[in-house]
């Protein structure tokens, strides 16, 4: 197996690794060698939505992302979201309407709602939309009704 140096902008902050395997994926960058934990290991196949971070804005699963592929790239982690001003009201309408459980899956659905949040225009999202958009994120302690609340609040409050 070979390994390649890489150099990423994660939460704002350039990050240089060296010694990347080829083959490594963007969680294991991210938790192991970086050490944020906030993003969560569900199913390692893109079912769960667990692991979702932004790349360049954008929700992406990192359990399906090689760390090599992403040269240059912006990565936004949980830990980053709060320095969007999406994150922010996304964190807070979780927070308001407790929509956190046991909290395992709340960072994707945290990551996964706020770069949808960032990328649509207010005049092309509906809190229906995004909840279809979200449907990849699994959460296994709630029936979604304080998850649905939390996408209504953070519609109607994000810039």
């Amino acid at each position: 197996m070979s390994a390649v140096g890489a150099t990423l902008n994660v939460n704002g902050r350039p990050i240089s690794l060296a010694e990347v395997p080829d083959d490594e994926r963007l969680l294991d960058t991210l938790r192991w060698r970086l050490h944020l934990r906030g993003t969560k290991e569900g199913c390692r196949s893109g079912g769960c939505g667990a692991c979702t971070v932004l790349i360049d804005g954008r929700p992406t699963l990192s359990c399906l992302t090689l760390t090599r592929e992403l040269e240059g790239r912006g990565v936004t982690t949980i830990e980053g979201a709060p320095d969007l001003p999406a994150g922010r009201v996304v964190i807070s309408a979780f927070e308001t309407e407790g929509a956190v459980q046991c909290g395992y899956c709340t960072p994707g659905f945290v990551m996964a709602l706020t770069g949808l949040l960032g990328r649509t225009p207010p005049d092309r999202r509906s809190p229906e939309r995004l909840l279809r958009e979200l449907q990849g994120n699994l959460c296994r302690c709630t029936g979604y009704a304080a998850i649905a609340r939390a996408v209504e609040r953070a519609h109607r409050e994000a810039p």
